[in-house]
């Protein structure tokens, strides 16, 4: 796939600047709601699965399974702390499309560790219990099958744009002509000015745009699974939503499975083919629900009322939860 001409075959589009809406072209409002899945219920967008699916209930291969996963910090020390409890779960492979998963829950629920159990990140990797498998094989290390994307701007202060875009390319040992060529693709891809933009220092950018970078740098690698830990936390409102029309235009394009985490119920709905939503801590798999895909920007969809229907739906059970934890907490 030629990255300077392509362009994505789903719903959405990419920007062309760091602060540009650069989300879904315009299409017909009203769209009549899908049908339910058996074994589920509708909720405005989403459908709210009777269960969460298991290894072994679904027909496609699987990307990503999760069987009774635990993991306790220090176990056996004075301060263990189990941050998840036997999590089970199951994201199928889509072949030249893959699949947004969205993970929610309260603070403190597990919702990084499952992130970084799948991406082979110490101290989060090995589990305590349970197996954690990619692609049919159990995770032993990270791997160029994962990118991840965190929340702190991971950008390395001493090298330009294009070498920041490049650093993994350069660790895999392709050459340098090569890897720049692709980086400058990729620096355009996500909306920056090559000519203005590539020979800059994080310290010049914008949070969004040190946030284009990293997640240029990932993509660039071309992993089957991409894993965001709240990238858009500390972003302000507007380039947030613009980073979300980004994203899915690029996801898109990529066909990558992608877990995002973060702690935005509108994010999660706009964003998600499926979300899930964890318990209080230590986190178990507690809802999961199948999300149709949007069909316009971020700011649109958010004033729909069946969006809105099922962004309530999910804060109630968050809010449920929250309290309970607070409750058991005393006073």
């Amino acid at each position: 796939m030629s990255l300077t001409t392509s362009q994505p075959t789903g719903d959405k589009q990419l920007g062309t600047g760091p602060d540009a809406p650069s989300g879904p072209s315009a299409a017909p409002t009203g769209l009549a709601p899908a049908p339910a899945d058996v074994g589920a219920t509708p909720v405005g967008m989403g459908q709210v699965l009777h269960k969460v699916r298991t290894p072994g209930e679904i027909e496609r291969p699987a990307v990503v399974e999760f069987k009774h996963v635990g993991k306790t910090y220090n176990a056996g020390g004075a301060n263990a702390y189990t941050a998840i409890k036997d999590v089970t779960f199951v994201v199928e492979d889509l072949k030249d499309k893959g699949e947004f998963v969205c993970v929610l829950g309260p603070s403190g629920c597990g919702k990084s560790t499952i992130l970084r159990l799948i991406a082979g990140l110490e101290p989060q990797h090995p589990a305590t219990r349970g197996e954690v498998l990619v692609l049919g094989n159990p995770v032993e290390r990270p791997g160029p099958d994962r990118g991840m994307v965190f929340q702190d701007y991971t950008s390395f202060d001493h090298r330009t744009v294009l070498d920041n875009v490049t650093f993994g390319l350069e660790c895999l040992g392709v050459p340098r002509h090569e890897r720049y060529e692709l980086g400058r693709q990729w620096i355009e891809h996500v909306g920056l000015n090559v000519a203005k933009d590539q020979s800059k220092y994080p310290h010049e950018l914008s949070g969004g745009m040190r946030q284009r970078v990293a997640i240029a740098r990932t993509l660039a690698l071309r992993p089957r699974i991409i894993l965001m830990d709240e990238p858009f936390g500390a972003l302000d409102p507007n380039t947030r939503m613009n980073m979300q029309d980004l994203l899915v235009g690029l996801w898109r394009e990529v066909e990558a499975t992608v877990f995002f985490v973060t702690h935005s119920i509108e994010e999660a709905v706009f964003l998600g083919d499926r979300v899930y939503v964890l318990s209080n801590a230590p986190g178990t798999m507690l809802k999961e629900l199948k999300v149709e895909p949007a069909d316009r920007p971020s700011h649109e969809m958010q004033k729909e009322p069946r969006f809105q229907e099922t962004v309530c739906y999910i804060r109630d059970l968050i809010g449920q939860l929250e309290e309970s934890q607070r409750a058991d907490a005393g006073p």
